[in-house]
């Protein structure tokens, strides 16, 4: 859809969405546990942005008073390892496998890769189509998400992440739910953490540093993805909910073009010179079988009786 997050051609054979689950009793499941969710207080939340810092076009205001019953969130991005162990138990495929290619960003294809040249595929120059490139193939060819087990899985789209939430008794948090939880009890807070970006000197979050696309000084430690637990989480114990990587809601896009999912968080490859999109409220949309090596997701739980 946008320099954010790139886009297949709109006939791509991909799967249909796929229904959500019902609400389960917390911790009936044993991938639904509290040590790996947080809890989201009940509460009227005041979301959007209106301020000359939103994005225009992306529809983020107005600021709106949005009231939520209590739910679960994960801590942090559902991790490869998660991703690896679903996949083990079910032999799910995703769609990134089926189709034969993703897109990767230009500085990160492993040498081993091959373009994807015969790929029906439009994007920045930043973006290309890596033949074979997938959640355990993150890289293209010869990279593993071995060397990478705590790190988010990537190059899944809307479809796969539903269905790994489905397998594991949750869902995908709406975008409301997603804001609410990224804000930390903080109200009209630019950042999870607070209004300045680097309090103190200290990066809080895995974006670009340098002069996008061609010059990443990885200032905060990473090129790509970090570990889902890189830095500090916020006032509810999430980590990681703004920069790294970009994640999938179960929100449909509200704008312009239609028959898009709303995505949330921004990732590594945002900067304030084209994509200051690593806000609370920040937000994008994208196909249900879009996939990159900068999109993941979290997934979020009902209480019993809510």
């Amino acid at each position: 859809m946008s320099c954010c997050s790139p886009g297949r051609s709109p006939g791509d054979p991909v799967a249909e969405p796929v229904a959500a689950p019902a609400a389960l009793e917390a911790g009936s499941h044993p991938d639904m546990t509290h040590s790996d969710m947080a809890f989201i207080p009940a509460g009227r939340w005041l979301l959007g942005e209106d301020r000359a810092i939103a994005n225009p076009g992306d529809g983020e205001g107005p600021v709106r008073t949005v009231e939520l019953p209590a739910f679960l969130l994960d801590k942090t991005a559902v991790t490869n390892q998660a991703f690896a162990s679903f996949v083990a138990a079910t032999g799910y495929v995703t769609e990134a496998e089926r189709l034969g290619w993703s897109f990767v960003f230009m500085a990160q294809i492993h040498p081993d890769a091959v373009i994807a040249t015969d790929a029906d595929a439009s994007a920045p120059d930043w973006w290309a189509p890596v033949r074979d490139a997938c959640w355990h193939q993150p890289d293209g060819t010869g990279s593993s998400w071995r060397d990478r087990r705590d790190h988010p899985v990537v190059h899944v789209s809307w479809n796969d992440a539903v269905a790994f939430a489905n397998y594991a008794g949750k869902r995908l948090p709406t975008e409301a739910e997603w804001e609410a939880a990224a804000r930390g009890g903080l109200e009209r807070a630019i950042y999870a953490w607070g209004d300045e970006l680097n309090p103190g000197g200290r990066h809080m979050c895995n974006i670009w540093q340098g002069r996008f696309p061609l010059g990443n000084s990885a200032e905060d430690g990473y090129l790509a993805t970090a570990p889902a637990r890189s830095f500090p989480p916020n006032g509810f114990g999430l980590h990681n909910m703004l920069g790294n990587v970009w994640e999938w809601t179960a929100s449909p896009w509200s704008g312009e073009p239609t028959g898009l999912m709303a995505m949330r968080g921004g990732s590594y490859l945002c900067h304030a010179s084209y994509c200051n999109r690593y806000r609370v409220a920040a937000r994008t949309g994208n196909h249900h079988g879009a996939t990159s090596s900068h999109l993941g997701f979290r997934c979020a739980g009902d209480l019993a009786g809510q």
